[in-house]
């Protein structure tokens, strides 16, 4: 919309070769409110004046000598182009009337003037002039942003495969820190038999395993899950599986072990950080002990009696609470019993219809194929979770340990 304050402050100009209409017509328009009224008696200066000044509306005299307003009005036109051209003639030749709207003017007054007559006639020219102005420059206006914008986009499009690119980098580095804290091989420990299984998603990350000698005979296992993804749980993984290997390489206490690695992760990790862990030690007759840091249950299969005993947690996370204390359980294992440890992402596995391979199943599986020995219990089992899944796309580590203590 435009207001009446915009129509009467317009810029207006009066063309005429006579003082006497010249002022006439200034008077009118000056009694009927608006402010910004010039004039000109030289046509030939008309073009100049409205290319300088853009006028919105010129009052335009037909008759002149020298360049009448048909002459006038070609040269606005140029200027002008296909825009609007703000003409309001003035003539008192009723035959001028249609040619002049042909050439392109907006309207004509006749001669003598009507004071009413021409306040409405200007009024609705300006109210039309600055409609059209406003169109105008509302098209370029949301030209301009369309051209941002499909800058924006472009700029927005780069960024983003920029972002794409650095991300998987670091998923990349990600994924080969986590592959190279798992074992190489597994080791060869008198009177056991020890399978694993690992399959990482790359947008998870941080379940990790590991087995070393800490004494003559004995030695230690472990599997931790860290929260988090990327290359933040690579690197606390890999924080974690040092301070582990150094402390029971120098003969700590697994208890003290926790306890120290736990102070580690309070001050040096973030706050959302933590991790769970399920570790064991044992000597080659099947004796040791073992700690749950609020990791999920683990299972022992008792081969003599066919039952399964639950190893449950009893610890806080490691990294939560600094004040959090780690005491051990003991645990035996005889000749043909076994141990299953495992992360979170096995029994989370989901099928089509989002629902999760549960601990029914995986106590299914241990009670029906342990008996036959540790190597087929993890087959029956990853096979069983294959199944079950169809191949729906992973969305935890899947991790898996399986200890069977074999004939001494």
């Amino acid at each position: 919309m435009v207001s009446l304050a915009e129509i009467q402050n317009a810029r207006i100009l009066v063309v005429d070769d006579q003082e006497a209409n010249v002022r006439l017509l200034e008077g009118m328009l000056r009694v009927a409110g608006y402010t910004c009224v010039e004039s000109t008696m030289d046509p030939t200066a008309v073009c100049e004046l409205y290319r300088q000044h853009r006028y919105s509306l010129i009052l335009l005299d037909l008759q002149m000598p020298v360049m009448d307003g048909f002459q006038v009005m070609e040269c606005l036109k140029e200027i002008e182009g296909v825009g609007y051209l703000p003409v309001l003639v003035i003539t008192a030749q009723p035959g001028h009337k249609l040619r002049a709207l042909e050439a392109g003017a907006k309207d004509f007054v006749n001669k003598p003037f009507d004071m009413a007559e021409l306040k409405a006639r200007v009024h609705n020219l300006l109210e039309v002039r600055l409609l059209n102005q406003k169109a105008r420059n509302y098209s370029n206006a949301l030209e301009e942003t369309v051209r941002e914008l499909e800058i924006s986009r472009e700029v927005i499009r780069l960024k983003t495969l920029d972002e794409q690119r650095r991300n998987e980098a670091e998923l990349s580095l990600a994924q080969e820190t986590q592959e190279s804290l798992l074992p190489r091989s597994l080791p060869q420990f008198e009177n056991f038999h020890i399978h694993a299984f690992n399959s990482p998603t790359r947008y998870v990350g941080g379940d990790f395993y590991d087995f070393l000698q800490v004494s003559s005979g004995a030695w230690a296992g472990v599997l931790a899950d860290v929260s988090g993804k990327g290359i933040s749980a690579a690197l606390l993984s890999s924080m974690v599986l040092g301070a582990l290997n150094m402390e029971l390489r120098s003969g700590t206490t697994p208890q003290e072990t926790l306890k120290r690695i736990n102070t580690l992760l309070c001050q040096k990790s973030l706050p959302f950080q933590f991790v769970t862990l399920f570790l064991f030690l044992l000597e080659p007759e099947g004796e040791g002990q073992f700690i749950s840091a609020a990791h999920n249950v683990a299972y022992l299969f008792r081969s003599a009696t066919g039952k399964i005993e639950c190893l449950a947690p009893d610890a806080f996370p490691l990294g939560m609470f600094d004040v959090a204390a780690y005491e051990s359980r003991p645990l035996r294992l005889d000749q043909g019993d076994i141990l299953v440890v495992y992360s979170d992402g096995l029994t989370d596995a989901q099928n089509e219809h989002e629902e999760m391979f549960g601990e029914e199943a995986l106590l299914k599986v241990i009670r029906e194929t342990a008996p036959r020995g540790s190597r087929i219990l993890k087959e029956t089992l990853l096979a069983a979770i294959e199944n079950f899944t169809h191949g729906s796309p992973q969305t935890d580590d899947i991790t898996l340990l399986v200890i069977e203590r074999a004939a001494s």
